[in-house]
Formats: structure tokens, C-alpha cells, sequence
């Protein structure tokens, strides 16, 4: 039974978009406990290629043809005879068009007897008329009557069966421990350690996992499927990190149940996007928990066919986590899936005062240990952050929501702390989720942020004291390399419409109001940091830390390379699967991707021309080796990493999953920059006064007004390739699915010229098109076998 279970279900690692939950350094670490599992989609697809595409003769529609009547009439093609009045699916409002490429990213749902299938996704990426490229999971199976539940006995346990799998491996892992006791000093790393890890793995996931089944069952509500109230309690003893939480809900169930208060969500007319409920008053949560009943999939017992579950959808905010997970409506109520988020009218001008000046480490400056702070302008990027660093809309500003401002009043005010239209950074010693009126230095009229960084060697007892002196530079450091993290990643195509975050979108579409929270010496744990992406409308939430690793303690907010890595967990989750849907990253290779982009762009914009090998957290953790298994390197001594390293039983983690994809896209990486040189300037050429960008020496001469605009050198080029490919990608990609879409991005960008070079960096680490995996479980189960070929094409 378990041999088939694990080829039906996905069995998470570590599933929190945290930089990393093992250092090596000599202080303790602060495990934050995250939940992250799900079923697998066995016939989930992304195809690229036009052969299989042409499904029932389906034909190019033409270029003047709205992308969306396209993407409508190919789904409608794809299902056929399965639409019915009780299976059917949706447009997604979140669907864009990228401006530079022309590709029209459609996001669709399913959506079964008037509810949505939340794992129920097709993304359908058009261009000129014609499909070229779609992901597809939607349930394939017969309607289930309305509003009832299979049989329980019939469908797998996801959540009993994930710890059973992961019971048996720890057990393993053990044994194997002990009986090399004698040799623990060589096998530290490679087995004790790995241990641990996968021990904090099973505590975060299933130290109560049997307890929701012990609710008291004579609570009258517990059988009524209309009910939600027991489902969200019986998740919160499942999530909750407190013991006391999870002893006083078990013991006053009834009396929890009966504090919260419901508030539903009423509409004039229905919609499928509306949130049904909010619950206030939940236990160990931080805000209303927001609630809707939805289908998901579950595969049988015997993992050959998938069934419709129905379930409660809860958003939940806790203090260290933001849950998205879907529980069994009918009791009992069992944990089927859960995603921990924690890895957008002519407006009047502003009054735009001298730009602002920063003493920092500069951009490209990845630490102390490598240069030297200097004077930078507030060097906004037009484009990307039109009124600048400081500016914010007042109805766009927490700090004026609710107060009635005078008809007079202009629409931005200019601001003189850290606090603007992209990110709002103040410090957080109390490690608790307010931030409103936590503190951050104020630069006065001139907007002058310049304040001394010179920490002294203390004893342990006054460390964290001696870095709290330096908070004005910690703060005024991270709202710099923020900004600019935002404004590139603009440039490359991460905007209003993808997703990015703003408060203000300047009436440029998306959802409004999320700007990054960036809380700095985040006070709820040490050697850390982390980042949670709820969907597009809602703000996203850094917290870096400090790092006791040395005395003076080092602080991760003078890291760029951690920065830059906890804000491109926001960027994956918002480009994969659409804006709205923060689901796509959560578990297996899929999640691992999720920090494998973090690390891979962090190491790319720190790079010089002269190639170098690079750690990542190497200062903040004290440490030249880092804080991964092996430095990026393209020497295979250094870096052995191939796809085959998944099998390992150290790659459980979404971390070390991580480390293998950055790597691949770190060797590929080289070859184009091999192939078109490098670019010493990341940032794409400043707009003319007419709001047209000069190709300059970024972009390759033009050669028609509808073809997109291409950067001319290899380091440039990747991250455009990497981006787009993260928009054209399926919900929760596989290697082989991401890097299909990176070559997919290549053809649609430049017409297919890289298509050897990148087929050659992949199959260069065992990524090649004869890769395979079969039998995959999460921890050493299945085999994967490495793939050196290219396409037949690209071998002479």
C-alpha cells in the first residue's frame, strides 16, 4: 500500500520560503514550523511543442483575435464532451499580456457543480492568435452530485500518509546513524545533520497529525457539511507551534467554536471570486481567516484514479506563517493540501523633491566582506517606480487608512523615512506582525540618509544590543536594495499586470495595495529569513534577521545576496500560475524551484565579468563555504550537483532541491554568456523624454516595431529567459517543466537562436532531453536518470 501511495502523493520538504532552516554557524537557529503537502496530479501536462498542441485540429485564430476568445475556444476544444452544465470552467481575471514579448498568459479554472476545482488549472500562453504552449490539470473524472463527499474509505490520507512516509524515512536515517556511530565526525554533514533536518521536518508536519481525529464528537455540528468551524479548528491544532494552543482547543472545542464570529460575504450578484466568509476570533491566528467551499482532487487508495474532494479553502494568517490549505468539508476532516506562503484615469504629478541619498553598500555590493559603503542617489527607475522611492498616493497609505482627508489635499504626499509606494521597512525587535508605528529613520526635508556603521566586539550578553545601535543603516540599507530589486525586475517584465508589488499601479491594471512589508533585525528568531506571497492585492511580508553566527552579531539585512533571495520568492510564486494564485511553489521539486530562482538571481547580480565561483550567506553566516551544501560553480569538483542528486537522501528539503536548480541555471548561464559576452549594467537603459527606451548597448538592434525588445549579452539575456519562462511554466512545474519553458521563452524571444546553447547547458548536469524519473517519492524513492544528450539537432 505505502509503494503506491507515495507515487500518488506529493510528500513536501521544507515548504516556508525561508532563506535556509540549517546554518552552520555556532548560534542556534529558530526552526519556524511550516506545513507543506499536497496530492500529486499523475495526469497533470505542459506541452510546448506545436505537435501537441494541435489537439482535434485546433488552428490558429489569427492575430486580431482577442487572446482570451482564443484561450475560451481551445479549452472548449481540450474538454469537449466533458462540459456540461455541471463541468465548466472560467476565465481567470488575473490573465495579462506581456508588453514586451506579446505572449497572453490565460489563466483558467475548472469548476464543477458551481464551485471551483482549487487544483483544477490550465494556463494557456498565446501569441499572434496562435496557442503556443499550455499547462493542464484539470480533474478528468465524472461529476460528483452536489455538495456530497466520497466515501472516505475510497481516497488517500494525505496528510497520515505523508507522515507515514515520513516516519519510515527518519527511522531509516537513524538506523543508518547508528551504525557508523564511530565515523560521526566525517559522516557530520552528510548523515547527523540531514537527520536533523528531516527530523524538524516530521516535528513541523505530523507531531499532532492524529490528534484532529480526537475531537469530541458529540459537538452537534461536526457532521454538518454547511459547518466549517470544526475543519478550521481541527487545522489549527495541526498548525499551531504552541502546545497550549493545541491543549486548550482540544479541550474547550465546543467553547472555540462558538467564540468565532462569521461574517459573510455578501454580493448583489454572484461570483466565483468572491472570498464566502471571514472568521475573527480563531485561535493563534493574527486576522480574520478568510473561507470558501471549493473541489480538489485526491487520488484512490490504490493511486490509479483521481476523486473530487469537498472541501473548506481557509486563508489563514499566523504569526509566523500564511496558510493556504484546503480540509475535507465532511468529517472527519482531514488536511487534503496546505501551502505556507511564507516561500496589482490620467493621475495628477507629484511634487518630486531633490532625489533622496543613501550611505550604503551600493548595488552589486553583495556585503561587507567585499567593498565598502559609498554615497547612492535615489536612482529610481522611471519605468518601474514613476514618483519615485518616497512617494505614496494618501488613499493608497495604511497610515491615513480610515481618515477623512480635505478635497484639497494632493494625491501623493512625499515622504521622509523609509516608507513608500514599493516597500515599507522599519525595524521589528518585537517580532510580532504590527508595523505601522514600529520605528525607521526619518532623512528630514533633504531626505539625507546617511548614519555611521562601526559595530564594536562585545560579550554575548551585549551583542544584540550593539546591533540594535545601527538600526538606521540596517533599515536605510534594506528600503535601498528593495527598491531596486523592484525596479529591475520591472524592466525585465515582473509589472502592475504580473503581478508586482505596488500600492499605487498608476492605472495600469493588476491589484493595488501590496507592497512589501520589510521588517529589518526581525526580533522572532536569529540566522534566518523569509518572505510570504499571498496572491496579487495583498501585501508581502520580509522578515531578515540578525545572525549570531559572529560577535559582532552580522545582520542579513547588510546581505544583498539574502535580500535579493527573499524577495524572488515573491517574484516566482506571482509569475507561476498567475498573479492570483499563491499555490503553484509549495511542495517537491516545484517548491525547491521556488528557492533554486532566489539563489540563482542573487548569485547573478552580484557577478562580475571576470568569472568567479560564489557562496551564498557566506558573511551573514560566517562562513566561506556558505550556507549550501556546495558553492555555484561550474567546476564539477566543486559543485558535483546533476539531477540525479535529487535521489539523495539529503534532498528531501525544498532547500537542497533549490541548490540543484540554481546550479543547472547557473551552467547555463554561462554558456549564453559565453555565446554574447556580458554586460557590466543590468538595469535596461533609462526611457527618453517620449517614454521610449533607447536600445543603447543593452538591447539588440530593433528589427520591427512588434518584435520585442532583446538584451544583446548572455547575463542579461538569462534573466529575461528565466522570467519569461516563470510566466509561460504550468502550476506547480517539474524540472523537465521549467526548463521546457525557459527554451519555449528563448523561441519566443529571440526566434529559438539559444535553442542548442541552452539544451546544452542543461544536458551539461544530467538535464537533457533522455532525463527521466520513475517511481519519484520525495526521499530517495524513485530512480532519476541523468540525461548528457542534446536534440539531435544541436550534435554535430
Amino acid at each position: 500500500m505505502r509503494c503506491l501511495l507515495t507515487a500518488s502523493l506529493v510528500v513536501a520538504g521544507l515548504a516556508g520560503n525561508a532563506l535556509s532552516h540549517i546554518t552552520k554557524g555556532d548560534g542556534p537557529v529558530r526552526r519556524r514550523k511550516t506545513l507543506g503537502f499536497g496530492p500529486e496530479h499523475p495526469h497533470a501536462v505542459f506541452h510546448s511543442s506545436p505537435y501537441q498542441i494541435q489537439t482535434n485540429g485546433f488552428m490558429p485564430m489569427g492575430p486580431d483575435v482577442d487572446p482570451l476568445v482564443v484561450a475560451e475556444r481551445f479549452v472548449t476544444d481540450i474538454l469537449g464532451k466533458q462540459l456540461s452544465e455541471s463541468m465548466s470552467f472560467k476565465i481567470r481575471k488575473d490573465s495579462y499580456t506581456d508588453k514586451n514579448t506579446g505572449v497572453s498568459h490565460v489563466y483558467i479554472r475548472q469548476v464543477v457543480n458551481g464551485l471551483e476545482v482549487a487544483d483544477g488549472d490550465m494556463n494557456v500562453n498565446i501569441k499572434d492568435g496562435m496557442v503556443i504552449s499550455y499547462g493542464n490539470s484539470f480533474y478528468q473524472g465524472s461529476v460528483p452530485a452536489p455538495f456530497v463527499n466520497i466515501d472516505t474509505e475510497l481516497v488517500a490520507h494525505p496528510h497520515r500518509d505523508y507522515c507515514d512516509l515520513l516516519t519510515t524515512e527518519l527511522e531509516t536515517r537513524v538506523n543508518e546513524v547508528s551504525q557508523f556511530s564511530g565515523e560521526q565526525v566525517v559522516l557530520g554533514k552528510h548523515t547527523s545533520a540531514r537527520v536533523e533536518e528531516l527530523a524538524h521536518i516530521h516535528a513541523s508536519n505530523c507531531r499532532h497529525q492524529n490528534l484532529p481525529y480526537e475531537v469530541p464528537m458529540s459537538f452537534n455540528a461536526v457532521d454538518d457539511i454547511a459547518d466549517f468551524r470544526p475543519a478550521l479548528l481541527q487545522f489549527m491544532v495541526a498548525a499551531t507551534p504552541n502546545d497550549e494552543v493545541v491543549n486548550d482547543i482540544l479541550g474547550n472545542f465546543e467553547e472555540h467554536v462558538n467564540k468565532m464570529v462569521v461574517t459573510p460575504s455578501d454580493h448583489f450578484a454572484p461570483s466565483g471570486d468572491s472570498i464566502e466568509f471571514t472568521v475573527g476570533r480563531v485561535p493563534d491566528t493574527v486576522s480574520p481567516v478568510k473561507v470558501k467551499m471549493a473541489y480538489i482532487q485526491v487520488p484512490s487508495k490504490k493511486g490509479d484514479v483521481m476523486h473530487l474532494n469537498l472541501v473548506w479553502k481557509f486563508e489563514v494568517e499566523m504569526q509566523d506563517n500564511w496558510y493556504e490549505t484546503a480540509i475535507s468539508a465532511t468529517a472527519p476532516h482531514r488536511i487534503i493540501s496546505v501551502v505556507d506562503w511564507a516561500s496589482d484615469a490620467p493621475i495628477p504629478e507629484p511634487t518630486t523633491p531633490e532625489p533622496a541619498t543613501y550611505n550604503v553598500f551600493a548595488w552589486g555590493i553583495n556585503d561587507p566582506a567585499v567593498g565598502n559603503r559609498s554615497v547612492a542617489k535615489e536612482n529610481f527607475d522611471i519605468l518601474a517606480s514613476p514618483v519615485g522611492w518616497h512617494s505614496i498616493p494618501y488613499v493608497n497609505d495604511p497610515l491615513f487608512r480610515g481618515v477623512r482627508l480635505s478635497k484639497r489635499k494632493p494625491f501623493f504626499r512625499n515622504t521622509t523615512t523609509t516608507w513608500g509606494n514599493n516597500v515599507f521597512a522599519q525595524e521589528n525587535w518585537e517580532g510580532q506582525n504590527s508595523y505601522l508605528n514600529n520605528y525607521r529613520p526619518d532623512g528630514g526635508k533633504d531626505r539625507v540618509f546617511d548614519y555611521t556603521y562601526n559595530p564594536k566586539f562585545t560579550n554575548k550578553t551585549d551583542a544584540q544590543d550593539e546591533a540594535q545601535k545601527y538600526i538606521n543603516t540596517t533599515v536605510a540599507q534594506l528600503f535601498y536594495t528593495t527598491n531596486l530589486v523592484h525596479d529591475l525586475y520591472y524592466r525585465y517584465g515582473f509589472d502592475e499586470v504580473a503581478g508586482n508589488f505596488q500600492q499605487h499601479n498608476f492605472g495600469r491594471g493588476g491589484a493595488e495595495n501590496d507592497a512589501v512589508i520589510a521588517n529589518a533585525q526581525d526580533g522572532s528568531g536569529y540566522n534566518n529569513a523569509n518572505f510570504m506571497t499571498p496572491p496579487d492585492g495583498q501585501n508581502g511580508r520580509m522578515r531578515m534577521y540578525l545572525w549570531n553566527t559572529a560577535i559582532p552579531y552580522r545582520d542579513g539585512d547588510l546581505e544583498a545576496g539574502i535580500v535579493i533571495h527573499e524577495l524572488s520568492h515573491g517574484l516566482s510564486t506571482r509569475l507561476t500560475g498567475g498573479p492570483a494564485n499563491s499555490g503553484c511553489l509549495g511542495w517537491g521539486e516545484s517548491g525547491g524551484m521556488g528557492e533554486g530562482w532566489g539563489d540563482f538571481l542573487a548569485t547573478t547580480i552580484r557577478s562580475n565579468k571576470e568569472y568567479s565561483d560564489y557562496a551564498m550567506g557566506a558573511w551573514a553566516a560566517n562562513r566561506d563555504a556558505g550556507i549550501r551544501n556546495y558553492i555555484y560553480s561550474l567546476n564539477e569538483t566543486i559543485n558535483p550537483s546533476t539531477y540525479k542528486t535529487l535521489d539523495k537522501p539529503g534532498y528531501w528539503g525544498v532547500h537542497a532541491i533549490g541548490e540543484v536548480w540554481a546550479e543547472l541555471l547557473w551552467v547555463v548561464s554561462q554558456g549564453l554568456i559565453k555565446k554574447h559576452g556580458y554586460s557590466e549594467d543590468l538595469f535596461p537603459p533609462k526611457p527618453l523624454e517620449d517614454g521610449s527606451v533607447p536600445e543603447g548597448d543593452f538591447y539588440r538592434p530593433s528589427t520591427g516595431s512588434k518584435k520585442p525588445k532583446v538584451p544583446k549579452h548572455g547575463n542579461s539575456l538569462v534573466i529575461q529567459l528565466v522570467l519569461n519562462g516563470m510566466k509561460l511554466q504550468v502550476c506547480r512545474p517539474s524540472f523537465f517543466d521549467a526548463r521546457d519553458a525557459i527554451i519555449q521563452a528563448d523561441q519566443v524571444l529571440t526566434g529559438g537562436e539559444n535553442f542548442c546553447t541552452l539544451w546544452e547547458g542543461f544536458a551539461a548536469r544530467g538535464l537533457g532531453p533522455d532525463a527521466k524519473v520513475e517511481g519519484r517519492t520525495p526521499w530517495g524513492g524513485g530512480v532519476r536518470t541523468n540525461g548528457y544528450l542534446v536534440p539531435e539537432v544541436c550534435r554535430d
